[in-house]
């Protein structure tokens, strides 16, 4: 076997068809959010806009999450120094998870070192802990609840995509005594979609079914306290487990659960992914422990930042852009083709200074390849402006239609 010659064509793969995901060397500037330096691959430093990271809000420059984490590293060091079973648990893992069941108003919170481990580790641990439990999964749920839902070596059944009567059809087939759970997400970031959570929940109570949420593209950004979709539609009550992240709106790192204790409890107790995963260090929790609780009072940044997706939206539907707008803060501009996409995102990068990564397959379908813009508060009017600009001339120089927006 020519095991390089095989990775030459895997690579070469991917090259062809314009996926090839390329490494771009961002240095972040402390309090200049969302300005930057890109080294470019002479070596040379250029000053660039990012428009496609997920710190939704700054936080990651908030003064005040900066201050806890310098307080926590110099009383604590660096790391955590093993599992929450072996010396990994700390006063600010504890406070952490005592804010994130504040939050969502649940008994509990469990940390993870990410909310794509959370997610993983939780669903694949379920059916332990439920024997015979059929997991029903949104088509377009994030690849940490796939896998979660492929590795538990349960039933599942996957409905597709918000559809309601789909997904009644698999409930009502199935062993009305069977324990279930609905996995679904608040907003599906590639279309910056809404899960229909009221509806769900509805099938859930009439089917038996535990609820599981993910919220990782709405914590920090939607409801009166930022514990995100659920909260702003008044539903949290009626979901069972709440996932989210600290690595976007709040940040930091880092992802959860929120629960009951005995869930929480148990999914502690059964989870590979929990028990043999070094936690957080500690000033990463801290981090995260005051960008929550920070949050839970700053509803100007939350309308701040919904009035710059709407500005960016309309700017961006006034040229004939074919942009998906679903009502969220998420702004996808439609391409279809994937070397387009990369060759717009490098002109961006090259010619304007602004960074935006493409999205190929296998984040999105074949042919529905994109540019995601994530505007923050942030991003004040001259921002806006060059984006605008930028993509105007760019969609005429690479004579791309234009036509009415694509959701």
């Amino acid at each position: 076997m020519d095991y390089d010659g095989q990775l030459d064509h895997a690579l070469q793969r991917l090259h062809d068809e314009g996926r090839y995901r390329t490494f771009i060397d961002i240095e972040r500037q402390k309090g200049q959010f969302p300005h930057a330096s890109w080294t470019q691959p002479d070596g040379t430093q250029k000053p660039i806009t990012v428009w496609c990271g997920n710190d939704y809000l700054g936080m990651g420059q908030n003064p005040i999450v900066l201050k806890a984490m310098h307080e926590a590293i110099d009383a604590t060091g660096a790391g955590s120094g093993g599992t929450r079973n072996i010396s990994g648990t700390t006063v600010y893992h504890k406070r952490l998870e005592a804010e994130l069941a504040d939050l969502h108003r649940k008994e509990a919170a469990l940390l993870f070192t990410s909310a794509y481990i959370a997610n993983d580790a939780t669903l694949s641990t379920l059916p332990k802990l439920f024997p015979g439990l059929i997991i029903y999964s949104d088509a377009l749920n994030h690849a940490s609840m796939i896998e979660g839902v492929r590795r538990n070596g349960g039933a599942k059944r996957i409905f597709r995509h918000n559809d309601l009567d789909h997904l009644r059809e698999l409930l009502a087939a199935d062993d009305a005594d069977a324990p279930k759970v609905i996995a679904f997400e608040s907003i599906y970031s590639m279309d910056g979609d809404f899960g229909p959570i009221e509806a769900i929940c509805d099938l859930a109570d009439e089917f038996g079914a535990l609820t599981y949420i993910d919220e990782v593209h709405a914590v920090g950004m939607y409801g009166p306290r930022g514990a995100g979709v659920a909260e702003r539609d008044g539903l949290m009550g009626r979901i069972d487990i709440i996932n989210g992240t600290l690595a976007k709106a709040y940040g930091v790192m880092g992802g959860y659960i929120a629960a009951s204790e005995k869930m929480c409890d148990a999914i502690r107790s059964y989870a590979p992914g929990f028990i043999f995963t070094t936690s957080l260090p500690p000033a990463v929790a801290a981090g995260a422990a005051a960008s929550v609780a920070f949050l839970k009072t700053a509803e100007n940044l939350r309308a701040d930042h919904q009035a710059q997706a709407k500005a960016l939206k309309l700017r961006l539907k006034g040229l004939g852009l074919p942009i998906i707008d679903h009502g969220s803060h998420i702004v996808p501009v439609m391409v279809g083709n994937p070397v387009h996409t990369k060759m717009l995102s490098d002109m961006l990068l090259q010619d304007h200074g602004i960074y935006v990564q493409p999205i190929n397959f296998p984040t999105v379908p074949r042919g529905t390849e994109r540019l995601r813009f994530t505007p923050s508060p942030v991003h004040g009017p001259g921002e806006i402006d060059a984006l605008v600009n930028a993509m105007d001339q760019l969609w005429s120089h690479c004579a791309l239609n234009r036509a009415e927006s694509a959701g």
